[in-house]
């Protein structure tokens, strides 16, 4: 049963194969067996079980709805009403949510069961989920040494690929969700910005976060994009552009769409196994009928400056509010306010979140502010003009998720800067606003999964989901059956 597919599951409920309390106890007991592997920060295990069998009554009396009775997994920067809201930091580790987030509550009506909530890099600061408060996540590929599953969003990755909920929600800032997927082997999907609410998440950097699905198949991701999407009042950045029925894309023929190879994003530091990944994609996708463009992404070489200009900025403004009076933890023993101040941003945040706060109040500042953070803003709309003219000519375009396979604990770069560039390949997309997902293509020689990215013009979430199945289908990727510990 764990293994089943979102599709899968919502069939087999809707069927009465089996019930959603059967569900729920199954995924809270591989949760208990795999608890090592440090995916969850909060388990909701009588809320869940509570949940489950709501939903049986409502699937019995023909009243249930599109996620009815299915548990899932929220990434910890979703505020959850009544429940512990962390987002991977000592700051906020007994902060109890007292509203629910867009996302979240969509799900919740929609019949969702919550499981708990998963581990993060601490604010969503990080690419190998190394970062939290909470300990490290193990990546459940892991055999000879024990991987990373990537980050942000590596509790949610892993919870999927190791088979502890059906699906989870992820979020996206600079790759986020199609990093730790493509490292799980698992769909990641991060839609375009403004498609999904992001009221209730918590900020990173305002203008690059956006929500998504992590799931095991690419038709999973359609149903639950639809069930997230749309337009929400609440959030001034979300756009009021119809949500279509993402799952009847599924099937569609491809012949005839143009997919644009960059030339650019052969960087330097991508393996040559994802170069052949990447290969096997390129021709799966033209057997089935595409054709293949080769396309110049001049300015997304700047693509990683401007990032690490802009998104440090954003988060400097944003963690601001985490001083110690209002909420979340507060140092002891402060004989002033100022050194409240100081104390509780010295113990509350961790070493890369201090990083990032230092670097974007420094790119801010009055004397750097036009050298740094007003020529990233130029540069950023080049970006997005270079991708612009590039959808005149594609429909699509196609890239490797990452420049490499999960590395283990204690492989990662000690440099921060050489980590950041785990994000060389996805931060494109989120400078621009655009849609993308990575889906698993291979495994490399030792085992470990690669992924394939494509992106889309925004709001084309469709044509990623029709272009991404041909390659799923394809691709014959080899799932995990059980946890490699």
């Amino acid at each position: 049963m764990h293994t089943f597919s979102l599709s899968e599951v919502k069939n087999g409920l809707l069927w009465k194969k089996f019930s959603s309390v059967e569900l729920t106890k199954c995924y809270l007991k591989r949760i208990e067996k795999f608890k090592d592997i440090n995916a969850f920060i909060t388990i909701c295990a009588d809320k869940a079980l509570q949940a489950a069998q709501q939903s049986d009554e409502k699937i019995a009396n023909g009243t249930a709805k599109e996620m009815e009775g299915i548990p899932l997994a929220i990434k910890d920067l979703y505020m959850t009403r009544g429940i512990r809201t962390t987002s991977g930091s000592k700051m906020l580790e007994n902060f109890i949510a007292p509203y629910e987030s867009t996302v979240t509550q969509k799900l919740l009506d929609a019949g969702a069961v919550f499981l708990g909530k998963t581990n993060m890099d601490e604010f969503a600061m990080g690419s190998a989920n190394i970062t939290s408060y909470y300990g490290n996540v193990v990546n459940p590929w892991s055999k000879d040494k024990k991987l990373v599953p990537g980050g942000s969003s590596g509790g949610s990755a892993t919870a999927v690929a190791g088979h502890l909920c059906v699906a989870a929600t992820g979020s996206d800032t600079g790759g986020s969700i199609r990093q730790p997927a493509a490292f799980s082997g698992i769909v990641g999907l991060k839609a375009s910005y403004g498609r999904c609410s992001r009221y209730g998440m918590i900020a990173l950097a305002s203008s690059f976060d956006q929500a998504g699905p992590m799931t095991k198949t690419v038709r999973d991701a359609a149903i639950f994009l639809k069930v997230i999407a749309g337009y929400d009042e609440k959030d001034s950045t979300s756009v009021n552009e119809p949500v279509p029925d993402y799952e009847s894309f599924i099937g569609k023929s491809v012949k005839g769409m143009r997919i644009g190879i960059p030339k650019e994003f052969h960087v330097e530091g991508v393996s040559e196994e994802v170069e052949e990944s990447w290969l096997k994609g390129i021709n799966i996708l033209r057997d089935a009928g595409a054709e293949i463009v080769d396309i110049s992404l001049p300015y997304s070489k700047y693509s990683m400056a401007v990032y690490y200009i802009i998104q440090p900025a954003e988060a400097s403004a944003n963690l601001a509010r985490f001083d110690g009076v209002r909420y979340g933890y507060r140092a002891e023993g402060a004989k002033s306010l100022d050194e409240m101040y100081e104390m509780t941003r010295a113990q509350g945040f961790g070493d890369e979140v201090k990083r990032r706060i230092l670097v974007g109040t420094y790119v801010l500042s009055a004397g750097y502010y036009d050298a740094y953070y007003s020529q990233a803003l130029k540069v950023q709309e080049l970006i997005r003009q270079d991708l612009a003219s590039a959808f005149e000519k594609v429909d699509a375009i196609l890239t490797p998720t990452t420049p490499h396979s999960a590395f283990a604990f204690g492989e990662e770069p000690k440099d921060p800067v050489t980590m950041y560039l785990n994000d060389v390949l996805t931060v494109t997309a989120n400078i621009a606003g655009l849609p993308g997902i990575s889906v698993p293509i291979c495994l490399d020689k030792l085992g470990r999964p690669l992924g394939l990215q494509l992106l889309a013009p925004r709001f084309q979430e469709g044509t990623l989901i029709q272009l991404g199945e041909i390659i799923e289908r394809n691709a014959n990727f080899p799932s995990l059956k059980e946890i490699e510990l």
